[in-house]
């Protein structure tokens, strides 16, 4: 049988955060049902081409089943219920002696929510910024962007919202030391930070005609030497053919596959502890 995670990893982990029927299923099939959501989310398969038999011993329950249990737990709130808890639990192993900052855009093939053109992508995509510790444990993550905006678009609202779902996993963006490119070398980027305390560790943009760097002169080098490991985290969200290419059309699941990635990642190194 095809396991992504360990049937232990997904009952310690995933499943007593998960919204449970009012009638049938139970922790036997259930943390079946999850693997199985977790291979979808591992290769992209469509749901039509599960191999659910390869992933569920009842013969019984078919690919509609899992995608009704995904869209239920996308839909009551549970994915980000289950990452908030392992933050909540397990967030002392965070370094967060420096943060890193980054956004992704993924082509959206099937159009949907915060959906639009991107010229370098030449294509349409969709925007998520990404905030990970010194390590590339994923912290938080903003709600998706419209991919014809900049990463620094709304910054401060952005900024706000990621703080208010770190503080429920009793995490702050208060005092942070966060680098981030070039890209968000703004004013309006600069400022929202300032408000939130976050010490941010951006490099002049020279693309800019007037680049900050005159009222910001501070910059610290070695620091920004650390921003390799977001890119890791990049590297690793690839991997995850669900993510590299969105055909979620809506906001609420493509945010969810999201969610799923943090818990993936945390449970993988919680593993090698």
């Amino acid at each position: 049988m095809i396991r992504i995670i360990s049937k232990n990893s997904i009952i310690k982990y995933i499943l007593p955060y998960l919204s449970k029927p009012k009638r049938g299923g139970t922790n036997s099939n259930l943390w079946e049902i999850i693997n199985a959501i977790l291979y979808k989310f591992k290769t992209g398969v469509q749901w039509s081409l599960l191999p659910v038999k390869s992933l569920i011993y009842n013969s019984k329950i078919k690919y509609g089943a899992v995608y009704h249990h995904f869209r239920k737990w996308v839909l009551d709130g549970s994915w980000e219920r289950a990452f908030q808890n392992i933050l909540t639990k397990y967030g002392c192993y965070l370094d967060l002696s420096v943060a890193n900052f980054d956004g992704t855009h993924s082509p959206a093939k099937k159009g949907g929510k915060q959906v639009a053109y991107q010229g370098r992508k030449k294509c349409k995509t969709s925007n998520t910024l990404w905030l990970v510790d010194k390590q590339g444990l994923p912290v938080g993550f903003t709600p998706p962007i419209a991919g014809n905006h900049h990463d620094v678009f709304q910054s401060k609202r952005y900024l706000t919202e990621l703080n208010k779902q770190l503080l429920k996993s009793n995490i702050s963006l208060d005092g942070l030391f966060v680098n981030a490119d070039a890209g968000f070398d703004s004013f309006e980027f600069r400022v929202a930070c300032d408000k939130l305390n976050v010490n941010i560790n951006v490099p002049a943009n020279s693309r800019r005609s007037n680049s900050l760097s005159v009222h910001y002169q501070y910059f610290d080098e070695l620091l920004y030497e650390e921003r390799y490991v977001v890119e890791r985290t990049n590297a690793w969200m690839d991997s995850k053919r669900t993510l590299m290419i969105r055909y979620d059309t809506s906001v609420e699941s493509w945010t969810a596959w999201h969610y799923i990635f943090c818990v993936n990642q945390w449970i993988n190194y919680l593993l090698k502890l």
